[in-house]
């Protein structure tokens, strides 16, 4: 006769019970990683708010103060920092960088993430400036590149464009950002370069720099939410606006010009459209929350002054 083992059975029946009843639910990810609850309607959970903070039209050599006043801001603001050109005046030699920018916002270099300047291109090739942030410039020759930042894609431009190829339609560039444009599905985008399309200073060479319609078309046709330029050294705020400078509440970009890191004091002239704010007389640092469905701007002065600008968008 053939006894059956109970021990044989209990393993068995609980293998069966196993089969009927549903794994433990856990975390699923969402398109951008994050845990995704179940059941019901899914929802992600959204990524922590970042800082973006900086301003271009820093160190200048004959007087530092100004940069070192800047620098001393983000001492205490946590975050990355942008560098919006002419970092280091008047030449951007490889001496100018390391006595002037590399004393000042130097101490901010290991987070930030910088773009060219005209003076940065008064040496040859802007070669100091490239070895100066090595890779965090972006590949050498180009100097455009983009970065993730909480929620956000951050597009980084190179607005020389007479030194890398043009900027125009088809040029290495514009077809760059429009690859990465489609590459990235973020739903909040930010550019900065150094020459701002749209501009109220008083200085011609200044006021507006046309070639770069094309590079704000791409990212306007991508529905980006700001731009940051420099080259002016003042502050200004835009209205949101499309590439032609109409005003576009719904669809528009903001653009903020930030050329108050402490090179000097430029001057206005005819106020453009959609300009909203607007100051000459103030060093400071724009300071960006990132937020997963928008953003705030602040504009911090240095102390002793006491112009400030602040507020909040949406993502398109």
């Amino acid at each position: 006769m053939h006894l059956k083992n109970p021990m044989h059975n209990a393993v068995v029946f609980l293998a069966g019970l196993a089969l009927l009843v549903p794994p433990a639910a856990g975390p699923s990810r969402g398109e951008n990683g994050h845990a995704r609850r179940e059941g019901g309607a899914a929802a992600t959970m959204p990524l922590a708010p970042q800082i973006l903070v900086g301003a271009g039209d820093i160190a200048g050599c004959t007087d530092l103060s100004g940069a070192e006043a800047t620098a001393k801001l983000i001492n205490g603001i946590p975050g990355t920092v942008f560098a919006a050109g002419d970092l280091a005046y008047e030449s951007g030699t490889a001496a100018e960088f390391m006595r002037c920018y590399g004393t000042t916002w130097g101490h901010h270099k290991s987070r930030t993430r910088p773009t060219p300047g005209n003076h940065e291109y008064a040496a040859t090739d802007a070669a100091p400036y490239f070895n100066y942030f090595g890779a965090a410039a972006g590949e050498q020759g180009k100097g455009y590149y983009s970065y993730e930042l909480g929620a956000w894609h951050i597009v980084v431009i190179n607005s020389n464009c007479k030194y890398i190829g043009g900027c125009g339609p088809g040029s290495p560039q514009e077809k760059w950002l429009r690859q990465d444009l489609a590459a990235h599905h973020s739903a909040c985008t930010l550019a900065y370069w150094h020459h701002p399309l749209f501009s109220s200073g008083a200085i011609p060479s200044h006021a507006r720099t046309t070639a770069m319609r094309p590079i704000w078309q791409a990212l306007y046709e991508a529905h980006a939410e700001v731009i940051i330029n420099g080259h002016e050294h003042f502050y200004e705020r835009f209205a949101p606006q499309d590439p032609g400078g109409n005003a576009d509440a719904p669809h528009g970009i903001r653009e903020f010009v930030a050329g108050s890191g402490g090179r000097d004091h430029g001057i206005f002239g005819f106020t453009q459209p959609n300009s909203e704010v607007r100051n000459s007389n103030t060093f400071g640092v724009l300071k960006l929350t990132l937020r997963a469905t928008g953003y705030d701007w602040q504009f911090i002065p240095v102390p002793g002054k006491t112009f400030t600008d602040s507020g909040s968008g949406t993502c398109h």
